[in-house]
């Protein structure tokens, strides 16, 4: 039997993956391809495929594409942008670092994703000049339909943050399909993850594709010209040559992170456990467990007992974004209560990546089986 696990492994590859992707690096750096070329073309048209958008514009990571489409939507200095209290970093600096002003949204306790409520009453009496929703855990609210119509209905564009829902389905359909603007990141733990950073920016709108790929190559109009200050925010072509390799097998990874997860949904409420779980429009990529341990006395001597038996966990996320240091001078006011901070120190995250094996699921359950029977 398996006795540690870790709380992911990137080194779980297909047979052959490893030697094609050698191969393919010998070629492209035989014949010097690193930036542009047929690798990145290939990417964004099976980008688009895969996620049903007519434009997909790949960049250097996640946080640039966050902050690529808020400059598309033309939000910029002053300008208040509603983002998520519960959400990484990256969602609220990219409002930041565009010079717009951060107004947080409170959390649901039911998927994690905004208040819906909060959002209404933001919409209508902070006047911002754009909206971000972030879908986390591998899924996304479950009122995403609502929150869509509700922005349109208001005029305000919305950015949907994608970095944990590659893959995942909303009624019936990629969960990027529909949306105004949305954003992925290829961090190697994503599950579509590449061998470094990397990002894209998808959309049905010719427009806002056309000035995110101009503002990631310096603003260019030509080549030595200029419409707009942008900045080098492109995609390496050895990035996009391992993305072309994993895309080959990214519906085998998520039928096989969906297992587990849908192993831990099953068997740890069973154990005591409150497991966050998607609504029944969505079906899920597979990207993490979400568990909900209320009692602090109970989490702490959880994780203490994973961490002596060597099982990884994670607290995606900590902390909610209003209470971090750095966003002390920045925050300008916050839409719902505070049930963002009960997720976010309820939260608990049990080992889940691709190719687990049943072994491995096993031991983590009965590790958390003998902590929570103490």
């Amino acid at each position: 039997m398996t006795n540690g696990v870790p709380f992911i492994d990137l080194k779980r590859f297909e047979p052959g993956f490893q030697q094609a992707l050698m191969e393919k690096f010998a070629a492209m750096t035989s014949n010097a391809q690193f930036i542009g070329g047929n690798e990145i073309a290939e990417l964004e048209r099976r980008l688009q495929t895969v996620v049903s958008v007519q434009h997909a514009v790949t960049c250097a990571n996640g946080t640039d594409a966050l902050q690529l489409a808020l400059r598309a939507l033309g939000v910029g200095r002053g300008d208040v942008v509603l983002v998520p209290n519960v959400t990484f970093w990256a969602t609220y600096e990219a409002v930041v670092n565009v010079g717009a002003d951060p107004v947080t949204l409170d959390a649901s306790l039911e998927d994690g994703g905004v208040s819906y409520a909060a959002l209404e009453q933001a919409l209508s009496q902070a006047k911002p000049k754009a909206a971000i929703v972030a879908h986390l855990y591998g899924w996304g609210s479950q009122q995403l339909a609502e929150i869509r119509e509700l922005c349109r209905k208001h005029g305000i564009p919305l950015l949907e943050d994608g970095a944990q829902c590659f893959g995942a389905t909303y009624q019936e359909q990629s969960i990027y399909k529909g949306a105004l603007i949305s954003t992925t990141s290829f961090y190697p733990a994503k599950v579509l993850g590449g061998a470094g950073d990397g990002g894209a920016v998808f959309t049905d709108d010719v427009g806002l594709a056309d000035k995110v790929r101009r503002l990631a190559n310096h603003g260019r109009t030509t080549h030595y010209g200029y419409g707009d200050v942008g900045w080098n925010s492109r995609l390496d072509a050895l990035q996009a040559a391992f993305l072309n390799l994993s895309i080959n097998h990214i519906d085998q990874r998520i039928a096989s992170r969906r297992e587990a997860a849908h192993f831990y949904q099953k068997v740890l409420p069973t154990l005591g456990l409150e497991v966050l779980s998607p609504s029944a429009d969505y079906a899920e990529n597979g990207y993490c467990n979400v568990c909900l341990v209320r009692d602090q006395g109970k989490k702490k001597a959880l994780e203490t007992a994973l961490k002596d038996a060597g099982i990884g966990f994670g607290n995606i996320y900590p902390g909610v974004m209003s209470s971090q240091e750095g966003a002390r001078v920045y925050n300008k006011g916050h839409f719902g209560g505070r049930d963002g901070e009960v997720l976010c120190a309820s939260v608990l995250n049990l080992p889940l990546f691709p190719y687990m094996t049943h072994e491995e699921l096993d031991r983590v359950v009965d590790v958390v089986r003998g902590a929570l029977s103490n």
